[in-house]
């Protein structure tokens, strides 16, 4: 397997989920013109086929009322083995599920109608709170000639043979891939990973050590998931 390293050279990717195609277009054609690369999808079933596909986006832009799965539950499922940015749209009546879904599973959000540009301002400032990717998320993320990450299929390969992986062991490890070589603070996972609960550190100890079992090659010894005494965790790619 080659080194799927991005080195940030590549385009930060936007998925757009939208029943309407006039506002889809109007979004891609801004966000294009920004310098993100656009993806779009009209349903959440397409937008999961999207990322079944393609891999996960740096960022989601979804609208909260969409035919069958709406954007908040669509948000929910994908952010149960992820941890995916998402802008909501919404209605100006919509206040309530506004506030929930903050505190939830959004980002930020942006009231219909609404201006593109300050759309596209949004984006950039939740991309700056994120911070730069270090590995391009394909639908197979490659991290080195032994391990790879598919997250919307929640497993590794590892020499090129599946080990499952728990929704929470794979969005913890989206976390750390995104944010590669960089330490991630004990207290930022807890948020993430459990936003709506009170969560204690031996808690993420314990997903820390079930994953080492499951990915690293001496399990005495990690190579990819290091403990940073007192502060927090570092993914480090040997490549």
């Amino acid at each position: 397997m080659d080194s799927a390293l991005n080195d940030n050279t590549g385009l930060q990717r936007i998925l757009v989920v939208d029943d309407d195609p006039d506002i889809i277009q109007v979004v891609r054609i801004t966000l294009e013109e920004e310098g993100f690369e656009v993806a779009t999808a009209q349903t959440a079933n397409e937008a999961f086929n999207h990322i079944a596909r393609h891999g996960l986006p740096h960022l989601a832009i979804v609208d909260i009322r969409m035919p069958g799965m709406d954007g908040i539950e669509f948000s929910r499922k994908v952010q149960k083995y992820s941890d995916l940015p998402v802008i909501l749209l919404t209605a100006v009546n919509e206040e309530e599920k506004v506030v929930k879904a903050i505190e939830e599973v959004a980002e930020d959000y942006v009231i219909k109608p609404f201006s593109p540009k300050v759309l596209a301002a949004r984006v950039k400032r939740v991309m700056r709170r994120v911070g730069d990717f270090d590995f391009r998320l394909e639908a197979l993320t490659v991290i080195d000639d032994r391990l790879a990450i598919d997250f919307a299929e929640k497993k590794a390969l590892i020499d090129e043979k599946p080990v499952s992986l728990t929704p929470t062991e794979t969005k913890l490890l989206h976390i750390l891939i995104r944010s590669a070589r960089r330490t991630v603070t004990t207290e930022y996972l807890l948020g993430r990973l459990w936003p709506l609960e009170e969560v204690f550190e031996d808690t993420l100890r314990v997903h820390v050590h079930r994953l080492r079992q499951k990915i690293e090659p001496e399990k005495s010894s990690p190579r990819y998931l290091i403990t940073q005494r007192g502060v927090g965790y570092s993914f480090l790619p040997t490549s």
